[in-house]
C-alpha cells in the first residue's frame, strides 16, 4: 500500500508519500516561520492562506520526488484535527477533492495520532507502549494499545510544555520560535544559578502543570538584565532542567502504572515537537533505562509537524479498513482517547 499524507494543522505545510514497507518515498515540508516571526507567534489567518498558496505545489513535488502518479496511490490522508481550523480545512478539502476525482479512499487522520504512530514507521515497534506526547499545544501520557486505542494516564491541567518554552523565549528576548531558541541559550548556561519550581513533582497523579513555572520565570526575568547574555543562558538552562525533571518524574510514575497494567516495563515513546529537544530526550532516555524500559523517539525532523506521519497513520488505518466518508467534518478539538477513533480497529 502507498498513501499520500497532507499536514496543514498549524504553521507547516507538508505533503509526503509512504508505503507499507515503512519507506518514506518523499517528504516535503514548507515552514511558515518567516511569515509569523514579526508577530511572535502563529497567526491563524496567515497560516491558512499560506497553506492554500503552497499545498498544491508541495503535492506535485512529493509525487515527483517519489516518481509516482496519483493513480498509483492507494489512499489520501489528511490531518482532520485538532488544529487551527482554517488550515485543517485546506488540507481536508484538498485530500477529499483528490480522493473523489481519483476514486481513492479518504483517510481523516487525527494529528496527535500521527505523532503517536510515527515511531512505528521509524522503529517498527509493536503495541502496546507508553507515549509521552509533548508539543506546543499538548502534553499527555497515554497507553497506546493499537490504532485508535489510547488510554490517557495524565495531561496538562493548564499550559502545554511547548507553550511554556515559547513564553520563556519571549520573556528572555530570545526570539521565535521559542523552543529551539531556549535550547540554544541553555546550552551555554548552567542550571542552578537561579531557582525555579518543579510543579507537580512527586505527586501521585500523573498530570502536568507549567503555569507556575512560567510565572516564577517571569518574576526572575523581570529583575534580570536581558543584555547579560550569560545570565539569560543560566536562567534558560534552569528552566530547561526544571522541565526535564518534571517530565522525568511524571514518566517514572506512568511507567510503573503501565507495568502494572500490561505486565511489561515499557517501552517509552516520546513524540511531538518538543521531543526534538536533545536535552529532554537524553533525560527521558535515562529515566526509561532506570525503569528497565526501552526508549524510542522519532528523529528530530519527524518530531515536528510533517506529512510522513500523517501518511503513515493513514496507511495504518487503511490497512484496518478505517476509511472515512467524504462528508467527514474537520475537528478543531479531537482528543486521542476519543472512542470514535477506534471504531472497528
Amino acid at each position: 500500500m502507498i498513501v499520500l499524507g497532507l499536514e496543514t494543522s498549524c504553521d507547516e505545510t507538508a505533503a509526503a508519500i509512504v508505503d507499507d514497507g515503512r519507506r518514506i518515498l518523499s517528504n516535503r515540508v514548507l515552514s511558515q516561520l518567516a511569515e509569523h516571526r514579526p508577530y511572535g507567534g502563529v497567526v491563524p489567518e496567515i497560516a491558512a492562506r499560506s497553506h492554500l498558496d503552497h499545498l498544491d505545489r508541495l503535492i506535485a513535488e512529493a509525487l515527483d520526488e517519489a516518481g509516482m502518479r496519483l493513480d498509483e496511490l492507494d489512499g489520501i490522508a489528511a490531518t482532520a484535527g485538532p488544529g487551527l481550523i482554517g488550515g485543517v480545512f485546506v488540507g481536508v478539502l484538498t485530500a477529499k477533492a483528490i480522493a473523489a476525482a481519483r476514486r481513492l479512499p479518504f483517510l481523516a487522520v487525527n494529528h496527535l495520532e500521527g505523532h503517536a504512530l510515527t515511531v512505528r514507521l521509524t522503529d517498527g515497534i509493536a503495541f502496546p507502549y507508553l507515549l509521552l506526547l509533548i508539543s506546543g499545544g499538548h502534553c499527555q501520557l497515554l497507553a497506546v494499545e493499537g490504532v485508535g486505542k489510547y488510554r490517557r494516564y495524565g495531561s496538562t491541567i493548564d499550559d502545554a510544555v511547548g507553550e511554556a518554552f515559547d513564553k520563556t523565549a519571549k520573556m528572555l528576548g530570545l526570539g521565535y520560535p521559542g523552543g529551539p531558541a531556549v535550547e540554544r541559550a541553555a546550552a551555554g548556561g548552567k542550571a542552578g544559578c537561579f531557582t525555579l519550581p518543579r510543579p507537580m513533582k512527586g505527586r501521585p497523579e500523573l498530570d502536568f502543570s507549567f503555569s507556575g513555572l512560567k510565572t516564577a520565570l517571569r518574576q526572575q526575568a523581570e529583575s534580570l538584565n536581558l543584555e547579560d547574555a550569560q545570565a539569560v543562558s543560566d536562567l534558560a538552562a534552569e528552566f530547561q532542567q526544571a522541565v526535564a525533571e518534571v517530565l522525568s518524574d511524571r514518566v517514572t510514575g506512568a511507567l510503573r502504572r503501565f507495568a502494572r497494567e500490561t505486565g511489561q516495563p515499557g517501552p517509552l515513546v516520546v513524540a511531538g515537537g518538543v521531543a526534538s529537544n536533545l536535552t529532554l530526550r537524553s533525560a527521558l532516555e535515562e529515566t526509561a533505562a532506570a525503569a528497565g524500559s526501552g526508549f524510542h523517539a522519532p528523529p528530530p525532523a519527524l518530531c515536528t509537524d510533517n506529512g510522513a506521519m500523517i501518511a503513515w497513520a493513514g496507511l495504518e488505518r487503511l490497512q484496518l479498513g478505517l476509511v472515512d466518508p467524504l462528508d467527514f467534518a474537520p475537528r478543531p478539538r479531537w482528543p486521542l482517547d476519543d472512542p470514535t477513533l477506534a471504531r472497528d480497529a
